[in-house]
């Protein structure tokens, strides 16, 4: 079996991959972030090719708190116990921090949400990602 993208990256730039069990919630939602923001931006990119400035708009209305917030909050049901004690861990981290446009809830929920989404990544789940990112947008009505 072929080793996830974040064991390529790591063994390419010869970092030793470190024990996720270690790793504060804020850490995995850094990392989350990011992945999150490639997932979307990628099918942003794959709708067609338009101007810069489209493509941040649609993007950025997809990764912002509120919506992630409202994604957590649906697929609430499609978690297993795994990934709800990781979401809620997220959710549940006081962070220095905080959204420019988001209520605290929903900064919480989001950054609960991109916990998730990094250790999912971290642990080499990227099709979990997927299937709750797809799912979730889904059942909130939200078109890419």
């Amino acid at each position: 079996m072929e080793a996830g993208i974040n064991a390529r990256i790591l063994e390419r730039f010869e970092v030793e991959a470190a024990d996720i069990r270690t790793y504060s919630p804020l850490t995995l939602a850094y990392i989350g972030d990011g992945v999150f923001d490639l997932v979307i931006r990628s099918v942003v990119v794959g709708r067609g090719n338009t101007g810069v400035n489209a493509l941040h708009h649609r993007t950025s209305h997809i990764v912002k708190a509120k919506t992630q917030a409202k994604l957590i909050e649906s697929l609430q049901p499609e978690l297993t116990p795994k990934e709800a004690d990781i979401y809620r861990r997220g959710r549940n981290a006081h962070s220095p921090t905080m959204a420019k446009n988001a209520s605290m809830s929903d900064y919480r929920k989001a950054t609960g949400f991109e916990a998730l989404v990094g250790y999912l990544y971290l642990t080499d789940q990227f099709e979990r990602i997927l299937f709750l990112t797809r799912e979730g947008l889904l059942r909130i009505k939200e078109r890419i």
